[in-house]
Formats: structure tokens, sequence, C-alpha cells
């Protein structure tokens, strides 16, 4: 009973999400977000591919592409961009860190809480020099770049 309210919520918030974005809610959306919200890792285009065909069969790859970028449109889902490899896509929605495997393109998220204020306390006299070229930084993304050892 109580995890039916609670996927009912998570509905009724991915509906107002997609509207907002100006996107239809559809099942093969609601399989690919709810898909992202049960996992631990950062998957692929690929991986949700043939995890959320187990569910629907019928499914493209195409209509997979067309899901994951309806959900960042709404800001539901984020896309992690690789230049050697696969986007990858979390549903993760605050900001927090990254922990990326140059051998294997595998994402972790760093158990580390998101700080604010990292690029004043790093340089002060640059974020006030980007504040006087009337430009305010409103976040940072940090990902820390090497290999797990036994991969």
């Amino acid at each position: 009973m109580e995890r039916s309210r609670r996927n009912e919520a998570i509905q009724v918030d991915l509906r107002s999400a997609l509207a907002k974005a100006g996107c239809r809610f559809t099942r093969q959306r609601e399989a690919v977000f709810m898909y992202l919200r049960s996992v631990d890792c950062h998957p692929s285009a690929d991986q949700v591919y043939e995890a959320v065909r187990k569910k629907i069969p019928s499914i493209s790859l195409a209509t997979i592409y067309k899901a994951l970028e309806a959900l960042v449109s709404a800001r539901l889902a984020t896309k992690l961009p690789d230049a050697s490899g696969p986007a990858r896509f979390e549903w993760r929605p605050e900001p927090h860190y990254h922990l990326r495997c140059t051998k294997t393109g595998r994402i972790v998220d760093l158990p580390l809480p998101y700080d604010p204020t990292l690029l004043r306390k790093l340089d002060p006299k640059l974020v006030e020099s980007l504040e006087r070229q009337g430009f305010q930084v409103t976040g940072h993304q940090l990902e820390l770049l090497g290999h797990f050892q036994d991969e």
C-alpha cells in the first residue's frame, strides 16, 4: 500500500514536470524514469534500452533516446556526456559530484556533500572577477577522473 502511494506520487510529479517542459506523459517515458530511479549506476541509453524492453518488448532504441531527452528537458534526469564513449544518465536531482573510470566509462556518485561555495573557496578572486564582468556563478560540476584498480 505504501509503495503504491509513493509510485502514484512519483507519477504525478513526473506528469507535472513533463507538462511544464512541454512534453507529453507516456508509459515509455514513465518506464525509463522508473528504471533510472531504480538503479544506482549511471546507465547509457543502450543499457536503459536493454532494461526497459524487458517490460515493454516493442520499445525502440529511438524511443529510449527521445524519452531520455524529454526527461532531461524536464529536469528529471541528467545527461553526463563523455567524449570517449556514450553519454550516461541519472535521475538524482540534487547537485553532487562524480568519479569517472577512464578505462570503462563507469560513473559513480562521490560520497561527498556538494559545496555551493567551493569555487569561492578555491579562488575568491576569480569569482569576484567573473561578477565584475556580469557573470554570476550559479553552480558547478566536479568529476574526478581515474580508474578503479579492479577494472
